[in-house]
């Protein structure tokens, strides 16, 4: 098999098993974090420096709600079992300035829970992997919609980067904002988040102390929040169409 079409076949693999990888990444994370307080070498960094990890968090989630508040249907988005999916090209909105938006956001939203760990080697290690891991994800889904869309996607493509954004204005998106679509696509980024920053908190004071001693923190109702509200739209989802829409 040519490497062209090996590197195509991988990335379709790993499309595929995308959602697993937080569990493998959660692990390791946890692990450093974990080590760091038991040999008393994480450094003090206070309760501001997890703000700013939670910052540079959702703002991975803001790239993927933009991305995908303004897609039309029938995108691949995080479906798994399908494959690759695309019924027309993205050219506008954060489309107009950056190829792949939406593993931008990916990347920016476990970047803030690395950082927890505190150690720049796991971020370089981190950063190392996810490049790896997804520019294989990436070359698939180009060979993909370079069969399916021909010319009109290699000219979109030739003058947008593939994963840093260019620094000019988007294109004004084709289709509105759905608030609809991101509650039904997008609705356990939050919940997501601030769980895996409880549980470096709680695991950090277990490993700490020698033992948990439940208090309401910051993180704690960020993550039964978010929790409940996640709850509430998946039932919405399951149980009714009000999130469901035409068209889109």
């Amino acid at each position: 098999m040519a490497l062209i079409e090996e590197l195509e076949d991988q990335g379709n693999l790993l499309f595929r098993y995308r959602s697993y990888i937080p569990i493998v990444f959660l692990a390791s994370g946890l692990g450093v974090y974990a080590y760091k307080i038991y040999d008393m070498s994480y450094p003090d960094l206070g309760f501001n420096y997890w703000l700013i990890c939670l910052t540079v968090g959702l703002l991975g989630l803001l790239v993927r709600i933009y991305a995908v508040g303004h897609t039309p249907a029938n995108t691949s988005g995080r479906n798994t079992a399908e494959g690759q999916v695309a019924a027309e090209l993205n050219q506008t909105g954060i489309y107009s300035i950056v190829r792949h938006p939406l593993y931008l956001g990916n990347f920016l939203m476990w970047l803030g829970v690395a950082m927890l760990t505190a150690d720049l080697w796991y971020l370089v290690a981190f950063t190392f992997t996810y490049w790896v891991y997804y520019e294989r994800i990436m070359f698939a889904e180009e060979a993909f919609l370079r069969r399916k869309f021909g010319e009109p996607y290699l000219k979109w493509a030739e003058d947008k980067p593939a994963f840093i954004p260019k620094l000019k204005s988007p294109i004004t998106p084709k289709y509105p904002f759905s608030i609809k679509k991101i509650l039904k696509k997008e609705k356990n980024g939050v919940a997501a988040m601030f769980g895996l920053f409880y549980i470096f908190e709680v695991v950090g004071e277990y490993i700490k102390w020698g033992e948990y001693s439940f208090k309401p923190t910051f993180w704690f109702w960020g993550f039964a929040v978010s929790t409940v509200v996640y709850l509430i739209l998946k039932v919405i989802k399951r149980s009714t169409n009000i999130l469901e829409e035409e068209g889109r």
